[in-house]
């Protein structure tokens, strides 16, 4: 029976990358969308028998029903990639307080709502990786980004502790912290500014965290948990 994968904000370069690489791995991969359905219709056009699922992953409710209903079908959830995140950028002295909460409802509270369900079904079938997608900003602190960083320190404390509380189940969490990748989220930032901040003098691919992504997902890593790993040419030496 083939593996079940659920990536959430599948849409973003991060995403579409993750979904690549357990497509090709023989998964049946679900990924979630909020904004971007355009995106989204693209992804399931060009890979076969995926399945896009409009939700809030910030609302309890739509996280508890999308994921049940998966787990109906499949009658299992081998991996959840706990991916969707947003930012909005400011100094404290300039962010609003609308801007703080829905940083941490998207990036925290939304990672929360799909490890609360997915964790159900998890214990109950005795085996199941969670990945987390975090940030370095959320181990070093980034100027302009209290909102941002707090949200991926947040998952960072939560992967360590569900690590302890889903490890008797035969259940792993671990987080990956990419530092600068290529990606939508990049884009508007000075590059020659950045490599000189990296010890390997380049900016990172999407590709480089999907492979670590599927290794913490598959038996290869099975003693590996709990563990907050970053993936930034060196930026954190």
């Amino acid at each position: 029976m083939k593996k079940t994968v659920i990536i959430t904000g599948g849409t973003g370069d991060l995403g579409q990358a993750i979904i690549d690489k357990f497509y090709r791995n023989d998964y049946n991969v679900y990924f979630t969308y909020f904004g971007n359905e355009t995106k989204a219709r693209f992804i399931e056009d060009n890979y076969p028998g995926i399945t896009a699922i409009h939700v809030d992953i910030r609302d309890y409710n739509q996280v508890r029903e999308f994921i049940e209903a998966i787990y109906l079908k499949n009658e299992r959830i081998d991996c959840l990639i706990n991916n969707a995140g947003i930012k909005k950028d400011k100094t404290i002295s300039f962010m609003n307080q609308k801007s703080w909460q829905e940083v941490i409802d998207t990036n925290l509270n939304g990672t929360f709502n799909c490890c609360k369900f997915v964790s159900k079904y998890m214990i109950n079938q005795g085996h199941g990786n969670i990945v987390n997608i975090s940030s370095v900003s959320g181990i070093k602190g980034i100027e302009g980004q209290t909102n941002y960083s707090a949200s991926k320190a947040g998952i960072n404390g939560l992967t360590k502790t569900l690590a302890k509380e889903l490890g008797k189940y035969k259940v792993r969490v671990n987080a990956i912290c990419p530092g600068f990748i290529q990606s939508d989220m990049t884009s508007n930032l000075d590059e020659n500014r950045l490599l000189e901040m990296i010890p390997l003098r380049e900016l990172g691919s999407p590709d480089d965290v999907s492979e670590l992504a599927y290794f913490l997902a598959e038996r290869n890593s099975k003693y590996i948990t709990g563990q907050i790993i970053t993936v930034d040419g060196g930026l954190m030496i």
